[in-house]
């Protein structure tokens, strides 16, 4: 039997999904093959409605050879799991005369732990476990979820978190999951034959495709120990987030609390005195952390150094002193200890690394409302890692709607450690970047305005006209809007003030429900508005008559006090480089394309997308942002735009009145 062709398999995924083959789709899936067969490198960007999972599946399952994908969001990882590589397996194992297996691959925290569920979790204050399931009022949430999980428990074949339904709060998971520094580790665990974190692992090395994180496939490259199997294809899907996840997962924190509950841990286990030195360590972390000012430390406070020595070498000292001492008397010691070295080497390692001053370190101490002090230190750039860890022995191809900013690749490619598109060299990982395009006719569907009159928004300060400009937008509009702030602080401003001048259009504001029901209920009803921050510009996908009009209320910048941007952007600077244009106006640019969007999601879709802030339009850098966006119809003609949204509402109404009729006329 000859070998079927790449069209003919897409043909029949396309299919199965019930969806339309696109030319786009075409495009993508003969890139994306090209790149597996070359072993090269493959930035794809594909615009929203191309397809693109099947874009990337279909060339990856015919190729043969083990594939991770990894995702960014759950939403994606449940698409990929649930319905497209099901359907997409069963419609081409004809073809290939083979049926692929798939898998889904977590980190160990986001599996329910046996022993914990059934020999308790160690207690800080006493010795041993307690029974959580005793601590917690049956009839209290925590209570009701507690014995939820435990029955769920014997009827789960997977122990992960996310096929529990309806979920639970991260309090009540974290009493019977570890992380995996916790993990007493399958050979010495009384449950480890049963383990769902071992057993996924197991499926993962089975399987020809494994469907991850991209916080997974950070610690596989991060942490030196594998965590992923081994595979010859990498797809990072979603790839505009990779950066700032492994950003977070390479970030250390130190806080009083979590020092203390370090203390607690370790103080049964050791010796008197190495408890004792801890203790001490770990007050006069706290009286300094009290005392110190919010910002980057570019050197450490000679007090902060000697607290952060006195720490880090009484941590070492309990490290060593468990090792030495056994306790028969605590009840499950090796569970118990297990937490408390965890709990101790975090210390360790965190203050190690603050004292070492690495230049490629950012550190600086921080001050939360609700979470208090805490002491950071991230690396100022992954660029260099993901060089070396990602794209060394595997074709890469990296997936997303934006990763094209300013009209190029060049300034996400840098940010993935990627030299320019098409420069040689021997430690510059070649690659290729491919713009699919989008179904869809944005200088028909879209206007993007940029409201040219309005004051240069200065920070923190007072928008009356913004406000003015924003009230009338929604007006013109019949509601259907979402609003995308630069900070809470101003979203939160701009639905009180608007509840009050516009009480006809109702405004949802981010946080005072769970982001599902805030787009659930934004769904439901065209007249409501809905206002938010970083969450709602990339999290939102509301097809149809809802969401016609985006506002952005101004240039998503970071802010000039951000410890790591602004080291970022000093160390370009440094170097020679633009590093407002590197970091500031990139960061801006992913944001505002994703923001934008928001707003046509299908092919029927129509509307506006507003910017709210004149240097879209005056400034130098304007040019490189509205590259970087889909190409709408451009103007800064406001009445032009009122009339525009009156229209769009007027044939959103009209349509809803004709189907309302026809559902009217059917019921009869």
């Amino acid at each position: 039997m000859t070998k079927p062709s790449l069209s003919e398999l897409l043909h029949a995924a396309v299919a199965a999904v019930g969806g339309t083959e696109r030319p786009g789709q075409v495009t993508m899936a003969e890139e994306v093959a090209q790149a597996i067969d070359d072993g090269s490198h493959l930035l794809v960007q594909a615009g929203t409605g191309t397809g693109k999972s099947l874009g990337y599946l279909v060339p990856a399952l015919a190729h043969g050879e083990r594939v991770v994908v990894a995702t960014a969001t759950l939403a994606l990882q449940r698409q990929l799991v649930e319905r497209d590589l099901p359907r997409t397996v069963d419609a081409l194992h004809p073809l290939l005369r083979r049926r692929p297996e798939f898998a889904m691959l977590k980190g160990r925290s986001n599996y329910l732990c046996l022993h914990r569920l059934h020999e308790g979790m160690p207690q800080d204050e006493e010795d041993g476990l307690f029974d959580q399931f005793e601590a917690a009022a049956p009839t209290s949430k925590l209570g009701q979820d507690l014995l939820r999980m435990r029955d769920w428990a014997d009827e789960t074949e997977t122990g992960d978190r996310d096929d529990l339904t309806p979920g639970v709060s991260d309090r009540a998971w974290a009493q019977v999951s570890v992380s995996s520094r916790e993990c007493l580790g399958a050979s010495k665990c009384a449950y480890g034959a049963e383990c769902f974190a071992e057993l996924a692992r197991e499926r993962a090395k089975l399987a020809e495709v494994v469907v991850t994180n991209h916080a997974l496939l950070a610690i596989d490259a991060i942490e030196g120990a594998p965590v992923l199997p081994q595979h010859e294809v990498l797809i990072v899907d979603e790839a505009h987030e990779l950066v700032s996840r492994v950003t977070g997962v390479a970030t250390g924190e130190l806080t009083p609390g979590q020092v203390n509950r370090a203390v607690r841990r370790a103080a049964k286990l050791v010796n008197e005195k190495a408890a004792d030195q801890l203790q001490t360590a770990a007050e006069g972390f706290e009286r300094l952390m009290e005392l110190a000012l919010p910002g980057r430390l570019e050197e450490i406070p000679e007090d902060l150094a000697y607290a952060l020595m006195a720490l880090r070498d009484a941590a070492r000292t309990v490290i060593s002193a468990m090792g030495a001492t056994r306790d028969k008397s605590v009840q499950d010691e090796d569970a118990v200890r297990k937490q408390a070295l965890a709990s101790v080497e975090t210390v360790h390692d965190v203050a190690e690394r603050v004292l070492n001053g690495s230049e490629w370190d950012v550190v600086w101490y921080e001050r939360h409302d609700r979470f208090g002090a805490s002491l950071r230190v991230a690396p100022m750039s992954v660029s260099g890692l993901l060089r070396e860890k990602l794209f060394a022995d595997r074709a890469v191809v990296l997936a997303s709607a934006t990763l094209k900013l300013g009209g190029d690749f060049n300034g996400v490619g840098a940010s993935l450690g990627l030299g320019p598109e098409g420069a040689e060299g021997e430690d510059l990982p070649k690659w290729k970047g491919v713009d699919v395009g989008s179904p869809f006719d944005y200088r028909k569907q879209g206007i993007l305005y940029v409201a040219k009159h309005l004051a240069r928004p200065a920070r923190d300060g007072e928008r009356t006209d913004m406000l003015d400009e924003l009230s009338e937008l929604i007006q013109a509009a019949g509601g259907r809007t979402l609003g995308l702030f630069s900070s809470m602080r101003a979203a939160q401003l701009a639905a009180e003030e608007l509840r009050s001048r516009i009480p006809e259009f109702p405004i949802l504001l981010q946080g005072e429900e769970t982001l599902g029901e805030l787009i659930k209920n934004f769904s439901a009803d065209p007249r409501t508005c809905l206002f938010g921050t970083l969450s709602l510009w990339q999290g939102v996908d509301v097809p149809g008559p809802s969401c016609q009009l985006v506002v952005m209320d101004k240039i998503p910048f970071p802010r000039p006090d951000d410890p790591l941007m602004s080291a970022r952007q000093k160390a370009v600077e440094d170097a020679g480089g633009n590093g407002f244009m590197a970091v500031a106006a990139t960061h801006a640019a992913l944001l505002m394309a994703q923001g934008a969007g928001r707003l046509v999601r299908a092919s029927g879709d129509r509307g506006v997308v507003a910017v709210l802030d004149q240097r879209l339009a005056t400034a130098r850098y304007g040019g490189y942002l509205k590259a970087s966006l889909p190409d709408f119809w451009f103007t800064t003609d406001r009445n032009q735009v009122r009339k525009s949204l009156a229209a769009i509402d007027a044939a959103a109404k009209q349509t809803e009145t004709e189907r309302t009729g026809t559902e009217h006329a059917a019921a009869q």
